[in-house]
């Protein structure tokens, strides 16, 4: 009798158990129906993910070398005038317009750092008429220097607003005015149009 009524009550708390799981709702990280990968598979899968070394040197080794590709993919693009990899200054057709703006004209700017030496050497000369005309000189060259930059600033500004009306072009003179402190040839990126060209 006694073990009838226990088997009862067993059977009875389990339909309900049951019942009671049925009603729950499934949790879904742990979907249902799917079946459990092999072995060969998850440790296929393991190893296709990046695996971060244990070891900090030879994390910061990993590292370097990853830096030293990318600075060298960067000074390709700088030579060759790649858009893809240029580094992120460099990089847009803003940026694209005002390099060619600028390289398609003269700029006294650029003469700067020969006119520097030769005034130099002007000043160290013990000869007391050659300092005052290096230093005349060399204030004369100033003003010439400040006067093309506001001559190319506002033709440069007048520009980018006939080509981009809509487009962010904040800092773009800027970049434009500092480009011309550079001479033609050390110009990075390299120059793509001639002198004279049209942008």
């Amino acid at each position: 009798m006694f073990r009838r009524r226990s088997e009862d009550s067993a059977a009875s708390s389990a339909v309900t158990m049951t019942k009671e799981d049925e009603r729950a709702p499934r949790d879904p990280q742990a979907p249902k129906g799917r079946p459990t990968p092999k072995r060969s598979e998850a440790e296929a899968h393991r190893k296709t993910r990046v695996s971060v070394p244990k070891d900090r040197k030879e994390a910061a080794r990993q590292a370097r070398e990853r830096m030293r590709a990318e600075r060298e993919k960067q000074r390709t693009a700088l030579l060759e005038g790649d858009e893809r990899a240029l580094p992120p200054r460099d990089k847009g057709p803003v940026k694209r317009f005002v390099r060619d703006f600028i390289d398609s004209r003269w700029a006294a700017a650029e003469f700067f750092l020969p006119y520097a030496v030769v005034v130099l050497v002007l000043s160290i000369t013990k000869i007391g008429y050659l300092q005052v005309l290096s230093t005349l000189l060399f204030m004369v060259f100033f003003v010439v220097v400040i006067l093309d930059f506001v001559r190319i600033g506002f033709a440069l500004r007048k520009a980018l607003a006939e080509r981009f009306p809509n487009g962010d072009t904040r800092g773009a003179v800027m970049y434009g005015i500092m480009r011309t402190l550079q001479m033609r040839r050390l110009r990075l990126p390299k120059p793509m149009v001639k002198r004279g060209e049209r942008p």
